[in-house]
């Protein structure tokens, strides 16, 4: 199952809400009835502690019961309105970084069961430059975030040399490319941000984002550079590795495309992060499906400042708000 927690929110909602029921419908008016005549035996004689006492509920059924409203209403909007999720990891800075906890609009690509995900009203569809959160192609289990840059017949490519997008609507096979998308790009600056690259034990390559005053560096510290990208309507700030090349030997490879050139296929998408150089993205394991998508990522409600795989060192605040 691809989403182990929905599954048991469901259960224990479902399970609750019997439970509310059998005690609203069923066992509460017998206890009503119960309390009634004990009442009338004794002319009215007995006060309510005593009166709970004649009926009482049982514990199970009580804590049951309870818990319903709040499984329901936590249902509800986790599965149709917005569900928090948590930023793992750098593929997406400066836009988001690693700590941050967003919320997804989950109506956002239409109303879906909790479940299989399955769309049951259709309420819209991804935009070029829509930051989207989606099951992982290769593996459902997972949950990617990534901005979407291609839309169902574009012709996407990249020039792992200048690293710029194209973008070329209408290019679904036998018909000709529109016009191309306009995307320019900003000269390119440092950023704000240093990059540090080491080893864990086993040999395993590590890499932290740290931010840093210009002009400052660190100890196996590269300074990223940035540039603004704008992708048709929206302007977004992407990050680069300066001394990074692209391993196009693992590029996914479309059937008669030359390499780094992909149209997308009717009802999937094409998704990069905007840290061009240290992001997994449609580049190498291809396009993402509609019924992959969960939602659109709208808001940071909480950011702490961590690095991948540690623990928090601070709090954040002033990214608190709308993404941008």
């Amino acid at each position: 199952m691809a989403n182990m927690f929905a599954l048991i929110l469901v259960i224990a909602t479902l399970v609750t809400g019997i439970l509310w029921c059998l005690d609203k419908f069923i066992f509460a008016p017998k206890r009503r009835e119960r309390q009634a005549a004990a009442q009338a035996a004794t002319g009215d004689a007995l006060d309510t502690k005593t009166l709970k006492k004649i009926g009482p509920k049982p514990g199970w059924l009580e804590t049951g019961a309870s818990v319903f409203p709040v499984l329901a209403i936590v249902l509800i909007v986790r599965s149709f309105i917005y569900e928090p999720f948590q930023i793992p990891s750098g593929s997406m800075m400066p836009t988001l970084l690693i700590g941050d906890f967003i919320l997804v609009e989950k109506f956002a690509y239409g109303i879906k069961d909790p479940i299989y995900q399955k769309t049951l009203i259709e309420t819209g569809h991804p935009k070029r430059g829509d930051i989207a959160v989606f099951k992982y192609p290769d593996d459902p289990r997972l949950d990617y975030i990534k901005r979407v840059v291609g839309l169902p017949g574009d012709k996407v490519t990249y020039d792992p040399v200048s690293k710029q997008v194209t973008v070329q609507p209408n290019c679904s096979s036998g018909q000709a490319c529109g016009s191309a998308l306009p995307i320019t790009y900003s000269n390119v600056e440092e950023s704000d941000f240093v990059q540090t690259f080491g080893r864990r034990t086993g040999g395993e390559a590590s890499s932290g984002f740290y931010q840093m005053p210009k002009g400052q560096s660190m100890d196996d510290g590269v300074r990223l550079a940035e540039r603004k990208e704008t992708l048709g309507d929206v302007t977004h700030r992407i990050l680069t590795v300066p001394i990074a090349q692209d391993q196009l030997g693992i590029y996914y490879r479309q059937s008669n495309q030359p390499l780094a050139t992909w149209i997308v296929p009717p009802g999937h998408y094409f998704m990069m992060g905007d840290n061009r150089d240290n992001s997994a993205d449609s580049r190498y394991w291809g396009f993402v499906p509609e019924q992959n998508l969960v939602g659109r990522a709208t808001a940071i409600w909480m950011s702490f400042e961590k690095q991948e795989g540690e623990w928090p060192t601070g709090v954040r605040l002033n990214r608190i708000g709308g993404i941008h």
